[in-house]
């Protein structure tokens, strides 16, 4: 092996080892062999010798002497010349770990693809505008808003215009963001368009496709292959791509000049990275929006809490359909009280029928020759604590954690158990529904399958489409059909037709939701389906199994959005949930959480919640041995909104160091994750 010699300029490289340690999430100091050296620039991907073996590592910067008083190590060799860590990711990334107590590796998993020699080689010279023929799309769809004609202007002028884009019902949103989007590139400017999921991705793909070719749109997706995605990812570096659509992980995308950034449906769960330290993708675009100075759009028919705390804030401005334009495109909507529309039996027994304005609708539109769409909240059983009376959810006095019924011990499995809070572990003797004041807990149950049964028994000349779980159905022909679906497989109407009229079931499953997001995900659930059906001038009507004086109904009969949002925010406020205050959840067996609290130095006024037993559903990642470490348990940290990162900062610091302690028991650590109960 032929000797090697620092290099002449700047010969000590600080990198940063992929290793995914806590403890380890700091630059380290290495030599740079002069043949190197030209290749070893910031941003490139290393490999270095670390602790006995080779590993992977990012080259954050070079300098001329090192603090080490050691003798250094050199750089084994520059894997790619490519500078993948680009100053703008390495802040993303930075703010990102402080914001989630998170180790900078752990992103730089998911923003960076492997690489891919192959992809390398690929043509990453050729200019966009040279890739395909376009078309200057027409941008009328955005007047049917408030403000829309100047929001388009700004975004078009390359000024930092934010906004929470509530969809028109029946609008083509696709096709509206494809008109900007294209409009942006064709000014030199970079768009960035991140869907929760493959359907909304290839809608948005199509509706690119009318404007620009196929060669200009560059996807990012989870199904995209290793050598493609690395490919794109390049093209994106280099500035060859202009457009970028794809699903979370396309938030990272490294868009030069990005001057449009638009996320769809931030309240999905498929928004948020399934791996630590659990990264929203509305976040990663938020602070993309913030550091890079580029226009956002938080898009959806509904609104989330978070994007109204946006709006609040001064941060982002409302986008919202016209009077008119709202008139003009909404079904009628009528709710019918919960049972109304009683598909599903009760635990404890019960009737099923389909009558009243359920079934008067339901024919009428099939008469017209017009599907109709039977939202369903899953396929299969879903077991709910609710109220027995009104179906609010059954929730702790105390810390307004949800109510649970956890498995009696002894023998006796069926035996019954006293309804304890699933935050901190007390058990309420004496339930009173918080809505009605009623003492019943009620358990339902619901499953598509019945659905479908019932509703064959209700019109047995019709014919019954099913679309959710492992068989979605993307488009149905028109004519009449009973379509059953669960949220977000809602299959669309060939030729751009639309539903007669849509049935909305089974609603106090998702109402009584044990979860803070209950109500916010009802809506929006409930809106995508009214989306798809016909404005009430044309006879559309959507009926909806739920009560009538329930605030969340009002704000859906009205269209209002914006007032559903700004409602949910302050009723979060009042019982000081996210986003109105940071949460983080801390996963662990009970040493685990012992020894955290220790070390942690917590923000002022931090309120700890439990440890309780995880919720249902939920274990420890990896192999976890109970015998060893007890029954795992669940922390909550409430804190204030105050700066931004201070609770992931102290949870992170607090992490390195028993990271150094190399205590071998689980834990993990969630900050405002989008799932607590």
């Amino acid at each position: 092996m032929p000797k090697k010699t620092p290099a002449a300029h700047q010969p000590v490289a600080r990198v940063l080892p992929l290793l995914g340690v806590a403890h380890l999430d700091r630059a380290f100091d290495y030599l740079i062999d002069e043949t190197d050296s030209e290749a070893a620039q910031p941003g490139v991907r290393v490999r270095i010798r670390f602790n006995g073996r080779l590993v992977d590592a990012i080259l954050l910067a070079r300098g001329s002497d090192s603090e080490f008083e050691g003798s250094l190590r050199y750089i084994d060799r520059v894997i790619s010349p490519y500078a993948v860590y680009t100053p703008v990711i390495s802040a993303l990334v930075e703010s990102l770990a402080a914001r989630y107590g998170g180790v900078r590796s752990d992103i730089i998993r998911t923003a960076i693809p492997a690489r891919h020699a192959k992809a390398e080689e690929a043509d990453l010279e050729t200019p966009w505008d040279e890739l395909g023929s376009t078309e200057h799309p027409d941008l009328s769809s955005w007047s049917r808003y408030a403000h829309g004609e100047s929001f388009v202007d700004s975004v078009l002028a390359g000024h930092i215009a934010r906004a929470a884009w509530q969809i028109a019902p029946g609008a083509d949103w696709a096709e509206a963001l494809a008109a900007l989007g294209s409009s942006v590139a064709l000014k030199g400017g970079g768009v960035l368009m991140v869907v929760p999921d493959q359907r909304d991705l290839d809608r948005l793909e199509k509706a690119f496709r009318q404007f620009v070719s196929a060669k200009q749109i560059t996807v990012l997706a989870h199904s995209t292959g290793p050598q493609a995605r690395y490919r794109r990812y390049l093209s994106a570096l280099t500035g060859q791509s202009r457009i970028v659509i794809g699903t979370r992980s396309a938030a990272f995308a490294p868009v030069k000049d990005l001057q449009l950034a638009v996320i769809l449906n931030d309240g999905d769960d498929n928004l948020v990275d399934n791996l630590k330290p659990y990264v929203h993708a509305r976040e990663v675009l938020s602070t993309r929006s913030a550091h890079e100075g580029c226009s956002l759009i938080l898009a959806g028919h509904s609104r989330t809490a978070e994007a109204q705390l946006l709006v609040e804030s001064g941060w982002a401005h409302n986008l919202v359909p016209t009077e008119e334009a709202l008139k003009a495109s909404r079904p009628d909507i009528v709710p019918v009280g919960a049972f109304g529309v009683n598909l599903a039996r009760h635990m404890q027994g019960g009737t099923t029928s389909v009558s009243g304005p359920a079934f008067q609708s339901t024919r009428a539109a099939l008469d017209r020759g017009e599907p109709v769409l039977v939202q369903v909240p899953r396929k299969g059983y879903a077991p709910i604590l609710a109220c027995g009376q009104c179906f609010s959810p059954a929730r702790c006095r105390h810390c307004n954690g949800p109510l649970g019924l956890p498995a009696a011990s002894g023998s006796d499995s069926q035996s019954a158990s006293l309804p304890t809070c699933r935050w901190c572990g007390r058990v309420d003797t004496h339930y009173r529904c918080s809505e009605c004041g009623s003492p019943r807990l009620r358990a339902i149950v619901l499953g598509s399958e019945r659905t479908a049964e019932e509703l064959g028994r209700a019109f047995p000349q019709t014919r019954i489409i099913q679309s959710g779980g492992s068989k979605v159905v993307d488009e149905i022909p028109q004519g009449p059909a009973l379509v059953i679906a669960t949220p977000g497989a809602e299959p669309h109407v060939a030729d751009n037709g639309q539903y007669g009229a849509a049935l909305l079931v089974e609603t106090g499953a998702l109402l009584g939701r044990q979860d803070l997001r209950a109500t916010e995900d009802t809506l929006a659930k409930w809106a995508a389906a009214a989306t798809l059906v016909r404005p009430a001038e044309a006879g559309g009507v959507v009926v909806v199994a739920a009560d009538e004086q329930l605030p969340l109904v009002g704000f859906f009969m009205n269209w209002d959005m914006v007032g559903a949002a700004a409602a949910e925010l302050h009723a979060r406020r009042e019982v000081r949930f996210p986003p109105a205050v940071h949460m983080a959840a801390i996963d662990g067996a009970d040493a685990s959480l012992d020894s955290f609290l220790e070390l942690v130095e917590l923000p002022e006024h931090a309120e700890l919640l439990g440890p309780v037993p995880l919720p249902p559903g939920v274990s420890l990642p990896g192999d976890y041995d109970r015998e060893r470490g007890g029954e795992p348990q669940r922390l909550l940290v409430r804190t204030p909104l105050g700066p931004r990162s201070e609770l992931g900062v102290a949870l992170r610091t607090a992490n390195a160091v028993r990271s150094a302690r190399k205590d071998v028991l689980p834990l993990r650590i969630a900050v405002d994750p989008i799932n607590i109960g």
